[in-house]
């Protein structure tokens, strides 16, 4: 395993038993809103914090990306290495005891996915990636499924709450893949998500609105695992933009066909159909 990679898996192991140990007595611990449906814990901060202070204690010069902290660079430094961190993504499914969440570290180098860790502290199950060196799960090498077509695959997907200019667009592309592929699944913790199109658990999987901590890591992982991700374009800009499609390579074609035939569904005006 790579150094940094060592790293990073030290980090969210120690965020995971900040997290379970919270999950223990989930009505002691405060909960806030971001905006609506929107939530922030003190076990997200607490847990946040805990891999900062790992990874600026081994790598000072490097830059984090944070999503309750936002971002730190250096002084003085032109950083090539950025941390992009999800302390805990599925805040609402911790909050409600619905165990389905993780947390997901990746990281750049000049804007390239490199590194990838994804820990999913109910199960104890361990993800990792590197670029060139393939995908993990524990000590498994990860491949995609082997589905040869959408209507034989298990899509994700995920609702874009709290952007309702995001909502027909969505909701033409779900209505599309329901009545092709023969089933969806929607657990509300998008980087697990994207680790399990890695692991062969799902066949494809579409969203928009996201953020970048939390595609960095899963993306990198489908990467290495044989698998394709892009952006709602075709491209490769999922990170910024916020919305990616990915899945094995048979299943991603048909995914992406669909997402961009909604496209242009609303650019010619059909969206009142809905």
């Amino acid at each position: 395993m790579h150094p940094m990679v060592n790293t990073a898996v030290k980090a969210a192991r120690r965020a995971g038993s900040l997290i379970n140990r919270g999950a223990l007595d989930i009505d002691r611990i405060a909960i806030a809103r971001k905006q609506p449906m929107d939530f922030v814990t003190e076990v997200d901060r607490a847990a946040e914090q805990a891999i900062i202070d790992i990874l600026k204690e081994a790598y000072p010069d490097h830059a984090i990306l944070a999503e309750e902290s936002g971002a730190f660079e250096p002084k003085d430094l032109a950083a090539e290495y950025t941390w992009i961190i999800d302390p805990l993504d599925g805040t609402t499914n911790f909050i409600h005891g619905f165990p389905q969440y993780a947390v997901s570290i990746g990281c750049t180098f000049r804007g390239q996915l490199q590194h990838g860790v994804i820990y999913d502290p109910v199960h104890n199950d361990l993800y990792t990636a590197t670029r060139g060196m393939g995908a993990y799960l524990n000590d498994r090498r990860l491949r995609v499924s082997k589905a040869l077509k959408l209507e034989e695959g298990l899509i994700g997907t995920g609702l874009p709450f709290g952007e309702s200019k995001h909502m027909t667009r969505y909701l033409r592309i779900l209505r599309e893949i329901m009545v092709r592929a023969p089933g969806i699944r929607r657990a509300g913790a998008a980087s697990l998500d994207l680790a399990y199109v890695a692991a062969g658990r799902l066949d494809g999987f579409w969203e928009m609105g996201l953020k970048s901590w939390d595609m960095a890591a899963g993306a990198l992982m489908i990467l290495e695992a044989g698998g394709l991700v892009a952006d709602f374009e075709g491209g490769e800009k999922f990170l910024e933009s916020g919305a990616v499609v990915a899945g094995t390579p048979k299943v991603f074609a048909p995914l992406l066909a669909i997402v961009q035939k909604s496209a242009h569904a609303s650019l010619v005006g059909l969206d009142q159909d809905l």
